[in-house]
């Protein structure tokens, strides 16, 4: 699995023109799945979203996590994460799980967080979704299981 997180001080997704989810402070993640993830893999991505000391405590460190801050999550579905863009000029999704695959590992996922207590908002799998987000810091990382 791969993920896209950013810290956000906002984000939501629109679907049809609907907002779907809606978060204040927390992280945007964006989640990519290919034909080998498990769902080992998606509990071990959730642990270490929820766990990543990416927010800044008193002394301006990352030292705290989205559990110390009390944060949020806007998890949004995304299998251009593993587009190959090496040869030619379309990128080829063949590295990207079907969505018979994909999907059910992005529902675990999203339960793996929300077992962390955390509150977790999502947009709609398979979707076309319309994401805003307001960039705090700008921090944005790349997880990869």
């Amino acid at each position: 699995m791969r993920a896209v997180l950013q810290r956000v001080n906002e984000a939501s997704v629109t679907v049809d023109g609907r907002i779907t989810g809606q978060i204040s402070r927390g992280l945007l993640v964006l989640v990519g799945i290919t034909q080998t993830d498990t769902e080992e893999s998606a509990k071990l991505l959730a642990q270490k979203v929820a766990h990543l000391r990416i927010f800044e405590d008193a002394e301006r460190k990352m030292n705290e996590s989205l559990l110390d801050i009390s944060g949020e999550l806007l998890v949004i579905s995304q299998f251009t994460l593993y587009g190959d863009t090496r040869k030619g000029r379309r990128p080829s999704f063949h590295l990207s799980a079907p969505p018979n695959i994909s999907e059910p590992l992005y529902e675990k996922f999203v339960l793996f967080l929300r077992e962390t207590g955390l509150p977790v908002k999502t947009g709609i799998f398979g979707a076309h979704m319309e994401v805003r987000l307001l960039n705090a810091g700008p921090v944005t990382l790349i997880l990869e299981t």
